[in-house]
């Protein structure tokens, strides 16, 4: 199992796939990153050799990935909370950012739906 970034790189998987795993690389940059090498993106993470694999860590080290670009994100959050713009209090209030609706769904910001004190159920 090769480890880069902090990361076990799941053995089976192709290397384009198994790259997504790290925190900051999608499809196209881990793509990107094996053409860079040289290796092709089909082969199997337990098939690289030992340079390969160093080669992809120094590509990768270029990049912001893992606890850094984590924590340059939890600041930037911080920042428009902080100065409380329209995002930081959407923030703040664990609500959507980005304009969607929220008289319905929105759930996965919202959390789980928090029942009324004292409304009577409808009796028909």
């Amino acid at each position: 199992m090769a480890r880069i970034a902090g990361i076990d790189l799941p053995k089976y998987k192709n290397g384009d796939v198994a790259l997504t795993y790290i925190y900051g690389i999608g499809s196209t940059t881990a793509r990107g990153i094996l053409e860079s090498v040289g290796v092709d993106p089909n082969k199997k993470i337990k098939d690289l050799t030992d340079d390969e694999i160093v080669a992809i860590r120094q590509e990768i080290s270029k990049l912001k990935v893992e606890g850094e670009l984590k924590s340059e994100v939890q600041t930037n959050i911080k920042r428009l909370m902080d100065i409380g713009c329209y995002r930081g209090i959407r923030h703040r209030k664990g609500l959507p950012l980005r304009g969607q609706r929220t008289q319905t769904n929105a759930r996965q910001r919202k959390g789980k739906r928090k029942t009324v004190a004292g409304k009577k159920k409808v009796t028909k």
